[in-house]
């Protein structure tokens, strides 16, 4: 998967794919980009979890299939982050690496996770999905989103 290009996605190419954290007061704010929905979907996963933790060259414990309803592509980049969050909260699992695709009408996700123990804690932690500054869509290289995260 990609990962922090450096630019901010504005050299972007078609079928490329990254992510990367901005500024924000006093939370995190993520964007990340993908040539399809379902890779910008997990490219916005792994901007999250590289906010709070350093999972390079932390291998997975397990592997977790998540199912989320087909619903408004706001809806499923939300409720895919706040899965992540309540996963870390609820199991203390983090998420290493992660690939979702379509199936039976909705988000089949697979998150290869690891024991918060076994990564190095380097910011805070996302608490909340924010809705107020919430976007995802097709632009002219494939899909991008942007989202703010409570930490």
């Amino acid at each position: 998967m990609g990962g922090d290009t450096g630019d901010g996605g504005q050299g972007r190419q078609a079928g490329d794919c990254g992510h990367r954290a901005v500024p924000h007061p006093g939370d995190i704010r993520i964007e990340a980009w993908a040539a399809c929905r379902e890779h910008c979907l997990a490219e916005a996963v792994l901007a999250m979890v590289e906010c709070f933790a350093d999972v390079s060259g932390v291998r997975p414990t397990a592997v977790d299939q998540v199912w989320l309803a087909e619903a408004s592509d706001d809806d499923l980049l939300a409720s895919l982050l706040d899965e992540v969050i309540f996963r870390l909260e609820a199991y203390g699992q983090v998420p290493v690496d992660v690939e979702a695709d379509e199936a039976d009408g909705g988000l089949d996700v697979r998150l290869a996770v690891t024991g918060v123990a076994d990564v190095a804690i380097t910011g805070a932690v996302p608490t909340a999905v924010a809705w107020d500054e919430l976007r995802i869509g097709p632009d002219p290289y494939g899909w991008s989103c942007a989202v703010r995260v409570d930490a």
